[in-house]
């Protein structure tokens, strides 16, 4: 089986009987062998201390007294965020099962990349099996954030840390470590090069072509589909619309904040103006395979989802949307 997104330690982790993802004392050790975590030579034999049990016992309770004791004030926010991050899965049977626990709380600190980490590996899961580099390549744009790229009439997509720097959200990557994420070549996926998706995946170096009507689109709602499948249990069916008009919208999911506040208005009755109905990069209409997992009010009626880009024209998808903003019942009994 061809793999892929090695880099994201699907390999260090363990599947229950359902298939979800079960944390171990290998998948742990990666983040504290982090160069971020490497105590430097001037580094305090508290750190010093530390980082050594941690690496022999990742699972080792480590006292807040412990890390306030650690001289250098950069070194003790790194450790906090990262224990608070191991104590969060240790806390949950699955990987899945804690990504659901942070989305639902209104308490969350735990920096963007750590969420992001998790999105990447759960989705490697979910997406296990797949051999459509079109799709897992779509699903990049659950954890990474794209940039747009108007050229001739094709709209294009290429990921923000290898088009245009890096990003203020860097995604945690154990591909980081080995200093492969530089020098990228950036082409644009098509049927001629996807053979070349499975060596690069982990570069993040392929260009989408996401216009509309093209196979791009429909290779998101696809991996929306798994995504939401795998999380909640429950078979959607999800389309690409080329257009919206005079559907009476029931109910939408803004698939980023962008899309979100222009789905607001579209609920109130306003008309959007040229400029920010430009912002829309694409429509989807979500059915329920089962209908009766959907509440009463919208029961054989369509989601909307909404998807746009950000004044400054980057995409930033919000995949926990899909998951929160669905009309689903009993949604607070998903684990």
């Amino acid at each position: 089986m061809k793999d892929f997104w090695i880099a994201c330690g699907h390999h260090l982790l363990d599947r229950d009987e359902d298939g979800r993802l079960s944390v171990t004392d290998e998948f742990l050790k990666a983040y504290f062998a982090r160069p971020e975590l490497m105590p430097p030579e001037d580094a305090c034999a508290v750190e010093r201390r530390l980082h050594r049990e941690l690496l022999a016992n990742p699972r080792k309770p480590v006292s807040a007294g412990t890390v306030a004791a650690i001289a250098d004030a950069d070194a003790r926010d790194n450790w906090r965020f990262v224990l608070a991050f191991r104590d969060l899965l240790a806390r949950h049977p699955t990987l899945e099962a804690a990504y659901l626990a942070i989305i639902r709380s209104r308490t969350n600190d735990l920096p963007p990349l750590f969420v992001n980490q998790l999105v990447h590996v759960i989705l490697r899961n979910a997406l296990d099996g797949c051999h459509d580099p079109f799709v897992l390549r779509a699903a990049e744009l659950f954890f990474r954030p794209q940039r747009i790229m108007p050229h001739e009439h094709a709209l294009l997509l290429g990921d923000e840390e290898v088009v245009g720097g890096q990003t203020t959200t860097p995604v945690l990557s154990l591909m980081s470590m080995l200093g492969t994420m530089t020098d990228a070549r950036l082409d644009v996926l098509s049927e001629a090069n996807a053979g070349e998706y499975w060596r690069r995946s982990d570069h993040f170096d392929m260009a989408f072509d996401f216009t509309a009507g093209g196979r791009g689109r429909a290779a998101l709602a696809q991996a929306m589909a798994r995504w939401i499948s795998h999380l909640l249990g429950i078979d959607v069916a999800i389309e690409p619309l080329r257009e919206l008009h005079d559907a009476q919208l029931t109910w939408y999911v803004g698939l980023d904040a962008d899309g979100s506040a222009l789905g607001d208005r579209l609920w109130y009755g306003e008309r959007l103006d040229e400029c920010r109905a430009g912002q829309v990069l694409a429509l989807f209409r979500l059915t329920f395979v089962d209908v009766g997992a959907a509440i009463e009010t919208v029961q054989g009626g369509p989601v909307y989802l909404i998807l746009a880009m950000t004044s400054d024209q980057k995409l930033r998808m919000k995949p926990q949307n899909l998951l929160t903003g669905l009309p689903i019942k009993h949604l607070e009994m998903m684990t």
